[in-house]
């Protein structure tokens, strides 16, 4: 985890920092919902489809992370993508791994 520092400074894992998102496939008539388990609170949705979910999740995430570091407060380092994926609360929703900065 950081405190106070740029995100850009923070690179765990060999120079990347992709967080799994949880992603809720949408339809005709209802968006496509995005979570970011590591980031508190961090949620995003779409009505362009799966692209479109993405990029809404990566402006989230940016936020949050800006927030987190103007407020001082810690920011996570990401998850291992099997153990979001082994999450009940996350049954049958499809993951990506995301790099905010990217």
């Amino acid at each position: 985890m950081i405190v106070g520092a740029s995100v850009k400074k923070y690179r765990p894992r060999g120079g990347e920092m992709k967080y799994p998102i949880a992603i809720e496939l949408g339809g005709d008539d209802t968006a496509w919902g995005v979570i970011v388990p590591d980031l508190p609170g961090c949620f995003s949705a779409a009505d362009g489809g799966f692209d479109e979910a993405i990029e809404k999740a990566k402006e989230a995430m940016n936020l949050w992370i800006e927030f987190a570091i103007y407020c001082n407060e810690e920011i996570p380092a990401p998850s291992e993508l099997k153990v979001m994926q082994q999450r009940k609360e996350f049954k049958g929703l499809h993951w990506v791994l995301v790099d905010p900065e990217s």
